[in-house]
Formats: C-alpha cells, structure tokens, sequence
C-alpha cells in the first residue's frame, strides 16, 4: 500500500527493519536535545505528516528496547493517527525508570504499524446474549 507523505523534518523516511517487520521505525526530529525526567511526559514531534487511505489507522507503539533498557515508553499506547489527520505526527513519551533520559535528534523513539480497522454501528438494547464468560472481568479465570 502506498501512502502519501510530507516530511517537515530533516530526518528520513521510516522504514521497516527487516522484511517481515509489522512496524516501522519513528525518529525524533528536534532542534536541540530534551531531557524527560523520572516520570515526566512530552510531544516529540516527528516532522511527519501522512495521508492514509480509509479504513486505516497508524498506531504509535513503543519500542520494546527502550522500554526494557532505559523505561521509556509511549504514553497513550497505542496512540492512533486517524486516516483524516494530516497534522504532524507527534509521540508522547514518558519516563517510567528513575534517571533523566535524553532524547536526542533522529534518535529512534517509537515504531508506526498501519493496520485495517471498521466502523461500528452500535444498537441499543435491552439484554445481551449469554456465554459461557458472561461477566467475568479481570483475572476471572483465576490461577491454573
């Protein structure tokens, strides 16, 4: 699939790392470096800006290295770029681990997967129907 892209930054492209990668990698493109401080969030801007087709999505995910390594994740996980969005994509990050970390300029900060999504037409009912779940939340299943 072929997708439209404006690139405001002086960073390259995304691309996927191998063949089979479901994500591609984003770059923080920044003026200076900016230090997140145990548990502080920012927008990392991207200089990004892209036009999906409809019935699309692109979903911001963390990468898993700087999540193990270093507690750095995405905060709203995962933060969904519309297909009717063409502002710059931005990546909110958080530090979750107990030291400063530097984000600095082209550095890898997030992955990007394009996926299929529909919409919903929701009806409103009385009842739902039965299964063998039910109600059962969170843990309902309990140890085995």
């Amino acid at each position: 699939m072929k997708i439209n892209v404006v690139n405001r930054g002086h960073q390259p492209l995304p691309q996927y790392a191998t063949s089979q990668s479901a994500g591609m990698d984003l770059r923080a493109n920044l003026d200076a470096p900016v230090t997140l401080q145990p548990l502080e969030r920012r927008l990392i801007p991207t200089g990004l800006h892209i036009a999906l087709p409809a019935g699309y999505e692109a979903q911001v995910r963390p990468r898993s290295g700087l999540a193990l390594k270093k507690g750095i994740t995405v905060l709203n996980s995962p933060g969904t770029v519309d297909a009717d969005y063409r502002g710059e994509i931005g990546v909110v990050l958080i530090n979750l681990s107990q030291e400063p970390f530097v984000v600095n300029d082209g550095e890898r900060i997030a992955q990007m997967v394009i996926a299929r999504y529909e919409q919903g037409e929701l009806t409103e009912v009385d009842v739902l129907d039965e299964t063998e779940r039910g109600d059962g939340g969170y843990g309902h299943t309990g140890v085995k």
